[in-house]
């Protein structure tokens, strides 16, 4: 081989390399090029991502603070119904009291025209019946006391008395003050006196 096609090997290896090295940094370019556009793709996503999410959190605050107004309307607006209820109730009670008011009122109009005991007697007992009729209509009971064990869930003993009867040791002897339920609710307890 002479010298001149030596330098034309070493020429063309140095020119290959030269080509390789700019394939190489093509391709890096490329490379680097396509990395860039992966991560702006990235950011991109990342940047949507927060902005959903952001979107997403004030949609949830937003239904929250509804919500919650809502509530507070609604029990507002429940409180109002109850105390309203509770008024109602009052009213249709004193109502149906007030007929036998108005009974009372007359009886005692009576009393000052007239001497017939008997009559008066006969009159204050339908007032008292037309009382008892009206509690029931409105579920108020007499507690039953007279003759009964001492229940402390109905009956209030305020004294004991000695009896010499065994069967009324414990037993309620005689009511001081009638005690009276609300639909099974104790109104006012029976205050009773006990044999012991």
């Amino acid at each position: 081989m002479t010298h001149t096609k030596m330098k034309e090997k070493n020429t063309d290896k140095e020119s290959i390399k030269e080509e390789e090295k700019i394939q190489e940094e093509h391709t890096e370019g490329k490379e680097s090029e396509t990395a860039a556009d992966t991560m702006s793709e990235e950011a991109a996503e990342q940047d949507a991502k927060s902005s959903d999410m952001a979107d997403e959190a004030s949609e949830w605050k937003d239904k929250y603070l509804r919500l919650v107004a809502e509530f507070d309307n609604y029990r507002k607006r429940t409180l109002r119904e109850k105390m309203d209820l509770i008024a109602s109730g009052g009213e249709d009670v004193i109502k149906s009291l007030l007929a036998v008011m108005d009974d009372i009122d007359r009886a005692l109009d009576a009393m000052t025209k007239s001497d017939d005991i008997e009559a008066i007697r006969q009159g204050i007992m339908l007032i008292h019946q037309k009382l008892l009729d009206t509690l029931h209509a409105k579920g108020v009971e007499e507690i039953s006391a007279i003759g009964q064990e001492l229940d402390t869930d109905l009956h209030e003993a305020v004294a004991k008395f000695p009896v010499t009867e065994e069967e009324k040791k414990g037993k309620v002897i005689d009511v001081v003050q009638k005690g009276y339920k609300l639909k099974d609710k104790v109104v006012r307890f029976a205050k009773v006196v006990v044999g012991e």
